[in-house]
């Protein structure tokens, strides 16, 4: 896998546009569910009530402190992305061409689940969330990188799974 790299328009097509090359054909964030959003308010709660002894100024500080460090802690976890751009499967910080890729599998529950624990390779890159059940297994097929396959969950993977067979069809 490579590190990410700046990708560049090219043609005369205008971004964004569906004839343009680095326009997504696939783009998921894999944003927390909203019942995280409760628990961040009962941690910004738990954060002004360990304040309250010191008086309410302090109160509110830690309700505020609490809260903003859960909220980013939240964010920060849900912002995982995984987008098929510019004949490149970008999750997370891998950047893959679809070249290097061989067979896209589309799991279920019960298979993504196995695929996360005993069927699990370690050499294997994993971009998965607990809060999302589906993923796609895309084997690596390059020689010179010892990842033998990529686990991505996603709550679509029947589009990430098209939008990489797409790629691979037009290039």
């Amino acid at each position: 896998m490579q590190p990410p790299a700046p990708s560049s328009s090219s043609g005369s097509s205008a971004p964004g546009s569906p004839a343009s090359p680095a326009a997504p054909r696939f783009d998921e964030r894999l944003t927390v569910p909203g019942s995280w959003w409760a628990i961040v308010a009962l941690l910004a709660l738990s954060g002004g009530l360990v304040m309250f002894p010191l008086g309410t100024v302090p109160t509110l500080g830690g309700v505020i402190a609490a809260g903003v460090a859960a909220g980013v802690g939240a964010s920060s976890y849900g912002s995982a992305r995984i987008r098929v751009v510019a004949g490149s499967l970008v999750a997370g910080e891998a950047r893959v061409p679809v070249s290097a890729l061989g067979a896209v599998e589309v799991l279920d529950e019960e298979e993504a689940r196995a695929w996360r624990t005993h069927k699990a390779d370690p050499r294997a890159f994993m971009l998965l969330r607990s809060y999302v059940p589906r993923a796609v297994r895309v084997e690596v097929t390059d020689p010179a990188d010892p990842t033998p396959y990529l686990y991505l969950s996603s709550r679509d993977p029947e589009g990430l799974a098209a939008a990489v067979e797409a790629v691979r069809e037009a290039g």
